[in-house]
């Protein structure tokens, strides 16, 4: 299983590496593909879609909705047509509900929505992060925040973790790893910015911007790693898919990804 779960990162490694300095459509094009892998796994953890079945139309929607973000995303890059698009797709869902009744229940459109937005919608966010300017050090960030974070709240947590962070949800999660995990990204973070970053960025200091960057990131991947978790329990499934070996779905892997994303996206926008 080590050994699997190895290859499998370094192969994930490499297919971040070349995309994320490639940027542009090649990028676009991979966040398109892992939103629809994630929107079809969380549609299967919700049981609205079933092992064996052909698409239903909630699902039919939400993939032309997931496209019609995209190509909204790459080729207007309009924030509004964006915030529309995602609005639209509300009512696309409930046009489903309405003219297919009694086919479907309520609490299975609100799920879709929710399926929409939580994955396709917050990965698109990598994509705009690396169109940013200097985007190809920024969208570093959404990594480095989240998995860093992860080896050094582990790490934090074997040495002096004590306390529960959530003891019914994830009994092995301490507040002292928590917190270093936090530590832990905002050095990574502050090192990445000081000897990678400060030399680029002529008009400013940044080496502080990329502390606040990583640090924040680390706090909200461990809410989005916790609610990835928090919806397999509820619906009592141990991963949500089996596309990386050794490590499960894309949202079991991406999990914390998803929420740091937007995250450094916004402040990325506001802080340089």
């Amino acid at each position: 299983m080590f050994m699997t779960r190895l290859f499998s990162s370094i192969v994930l490694a490499v297919v971040a590496l070349v995309t994320l300095l490639a940027g542009g459509y090649l990028l676009a094009g991979v966040c398109l593909l892992i939103s629809i892998v994630a929107y079809n796994e969380l549609m299967r953890a919700c049981g609205i879609h079933t092992e064996g079945q052909k698409w239903n139309a909630l699902e039919g929607a939400g993939y032309m909705g997931i496209l019609c973000y995209y190509v909204i995303v790459v080729f207007v890059g309009n924030t509004m047509a964006q915030l529309f698009s995602i609005l639209f797709m509300l009512i696309v869902f409930m046009f489903v509900y309405v003219f297919t009744f009694p086919k479907f229940r309520a609490e299975q459109v609100m799920s879709s929505f929710f399926c929409y937005a939580y994955a396709p919608v917050m990965f698109a966010f990598i994509y705009q992060t690396r169109e940013l300017a200097y985007g190809k050090y920024l969208v570093w960030m959404i990594f480095i925040s989240s998995w860093i974070c992860d080896t050094f709240a582990y790490l934090t947590g074997i040495l002096i973790g004590k306390h529960k962070l959530t003891p019914k949800l994830s009994p092995k999660k301490s507040i002292e790893g928590a917190v270093g995990g936090v530590a832990g990204s905002a050095l990574a973070g502050g090192l990445y910015g000081y000897f990678l970053v400060e030399n680029v960025v002529a008009e400013q200091e940044v080496t502080w911007i990329f502390v606040i960057l990583s640090a924040a990131g680390a706090m909200i991947s461990q809410v989005g790693d916790l609610a990835a978790s928090a919806i397999k329990r509820n619906h009592e499934i141990k991963d949500y898919g089996h596309l990386i070996p050794g490590h499960g779905g894309i949202m079991d892997r991406f999990d914390s990804v998803i929420f740091t994303a937007p995250l450094i996206y916004a402040l990325a926008s506001l802080l340089m």
